[in-house]
């Protein structure tokens, strides 16, 4: 099987003929849209319409499909200087766009019976919703050339602040037992059964970051402050607002999520504590042993294993999905392996223009490098499902763009707990999916919290290393509270979590916690319905790309403003809680 992933279906080198043709392709659709702003108040209102999704389309394909190819090259090895350039290279040209795009959009917010023409023409009522929230968003935005400046100055603003810490991270070197490793290796032993090689892992991983915590501390300055300078600048009462307002969600759906998640901390704080009580630890749980497998765990997985064993689960789900898995391991769609200069984590990307998607791991054989593949392959998935959409409603807002990765973790380990009859098996298979699940409700509510205290005071002050890590260690107290080890905590989780590091993604946080709480209600419906649930299920995947959040629930029949509907998933983890801790007795 393959270890890194086949990127011939996009280009077969930057001196591909096939690149450049699409490059110069990517100039003359550039042109196009320059030009139709210019003409754009001479249009009928139809064919306004019209002309901006034909161009649209022919932009954002082109553009896609180039910076795909450049990002994941630089993904896979952020040494790759040819990638960077690539990637400077083409921002620069789509900041181009960034004035003509606000003029169209602006001529299209001042049709008057935009909904009245749009429903007499069947092109248009495919696209309504595309069509519809640029009128809603129209308010947002700011005169041509201050569009085009803003386009501009990310370039060498948050973008380049970004693919600092990335680069950073990525190529910083621990010393861990007298050798140099990379930082993702060095964090995979985290899951190490053994717990000396845990305990010296945390601790070379926290020794290493003030090699570089004063050029990242700066990236996250930087970052932040653009964010809230542009949300200000364009009217929104807050970048949470702003986050929001783009991931097509409303705040009375967020308030519902973090009340339900507050009121159920203290459940995953009696886990974590039984944990550290199974483990030899007096109170709480210390950092280092938050992903310490329990049970049989000593296990290790090639990555055929982990093939072999999602198509079994997945193929009793639903065939489709067992075939784009297959399809995935079988055809280098994954790059697999740690190595020096590529990026931590895991990640999917969607590749458009062949209808597959590419995968990132970290992979070093343990279970829970199974499940991270199942997540970012149920990312895959619905990247299948939107396919089904015109190129211009296959984008999806970040919260629901958790929830068939989600729905996959919990399919997964569902399944294998059901079908486990070992005790220590079955202590190692809930245990792993409480410790994901804390991960996406408790550590994913402190990573929200210490990004609004950001946010909070970047303002009035330059946050150093220092005040970043006290930030951070606070908002671990307020939603660990006494289920932590307060001893030893991890003060550097937002120098690592690329997460923060986005000029135009603020707040990729919750959408994980609103992606497992949401995957799990779906899942229930699932086990009510049986099999004709899965085409309901397909449809919402498929409707995240033409409707807001509530209004794709609403496809699964979900109300999302209703904190009962939280709680109703939490309650399932609790419970899970319990027999956990009867398992373990403590």
């Amino acid at each position: 099987m393959n270890k890194q992933w086949d990127l011939s279906i996009l280009y077969n080198g930057f001196d591909d003929p096939a690149l450049k043709a699409d490059m110069s392709a990517l100039d003359l659709a550039i042109a196009e849209v320059i030009s139709a702003a210019e003409n754009c108040n001479s249009l009928s209102a139809e064919q306004l319409l019209l002309d901006y999704i034909d161009k649209s389309t022919r932009l954002s394909s082109l553009a896609e499909k180039l910076f795909i190819y450049a990002n994941l090259r630089y993904s896979a090895n952020t040494a790759d200087t040819e990638a960077a350039s690539m990637m400077g290279v083409l921002m620069g040209k789509l900041s181009a766009t960034a004035a003509p795009s606000a003029a169209i959009d602006k001529a299209i917010s001042k049709i008057e019976n935009i909904e009245e023409i749009i429903e007499q023409n069947d092109l248009l009522k495919e696209h309504s919703y595309r069509l519809l929230s640029i009128v809603k968003n129209s308010k947002h935005l700011l005169s041509d050339a201050e569009e085009e400046l803003f386009s501009q100055m990310n370039i060498s603003g948050a973008s380049a602040w970004s693919d600092l810490q990335s680069s950073l991270t990525s190529s910083l070197k621990v010393d861990y037992k007298g050798e140099q490793i990379t930082l993702s290796t060095v964090r995979n032993l985290a899951y190490d059964p053994d717990p000396e090689v845990r305990k010296a892992a945390f601790e070379a991983e926290l020794a290493a970051y003030p090699k570089i915590e004063s050029s990242v501390a700066f990236a996250l300055n930087s970052i932040k402050l653009q964010v809230i300078n542009e949300a200000s600048r364009r009217g929104y009462e807050s970048p949470l607002a702003k986050a929001l307002d783009n991931s097509a969600m409303k705040q009375e759906t967020l308030d519902a999520l973090l009340t339900a998640m507050k009121e159920y901390m203290p459940a995953f704080r009696k886990y974590l504590r039984a944990k550290a009580k199974a483990l030899g630890h007096e109170g709480g749980l210390p950092w280092y042993d938050l992903f310490a497998p329990m049970g049989k765990s000593e296990s290790k997985y090639t990555t055929e294993d982990a093939r072999d064993y999602l198509l079994g689960i997945f193929g009793k789900f639903d065939i489709e999905l067992h075939d784009m898995v297959k399809d995935a391991f079988d055809n280098a769609w994954i790059d697999f392996f740690p190595r020096e200069g590529k990026v931590g984590g895991a990640f999917d990307c969607a590749v458009h223009s062949a209808g597959q998607s590419r995968v990132l791991t970290n992979f070093d054989g343990s279970f829970s490098d199974i499940v991270t593949l199942a997540h970012e392959l149920g990312h895959s998935f619905h990247d299948r499902q939107v396919y089904k959409n015109s190129p211009l409603n296959r984008e999806y807002s970040m919260p629901v763009a958790e929830t068939a990765s989600t729905f996959n973790e919990v399919l997964v380990m569902n399944t294998a707990i059901a079908e486990c009859e070992d005790k220590e098996t079955k202590i190692a298979l809930i245990e792993s999916q409480l410790m994901d699940a804390t991960q996406i409700i408790v550590d994913i509510y402190s990573r929200y919290l210490f990004e609004a205290s950001v946010f909070a005071n970047r303002p009035q002050e330059f946050l150093s290393p220092e005040r970043m890590c006290a930030l951070m260690l606070d908002a671990q107290r307020q939603a660990y509270g006494d289920g932590l080890d307060e001893s030893c905590m991890h003060p550097y989780m937002w120098l690592c979590k690329g997460h923060y590091y986005s000029g135009g993604l603020s707040f990729y946080n919750y959408p994980y916690a609103f992606g497992g709480l949401f995957a799990r209600g779906i899942y229930a419906k699932y086990l009510e319905e049986g099999k004709p649930f899965v085409e309901t299920y397909k449809q919402m995947l498929r409707a995240t790309g033409t409707s807001t959040v509530e209004d794709a629930a609403k496809v699964c029949g979900i109300d999302l403003t209703d904190v009962n509907f939280w709680r109703a998933g939490l309650a399932s983890i609790a419970k899970q809680i319990d027999e956990f801790c009867k398992l373990v007795k403590c």
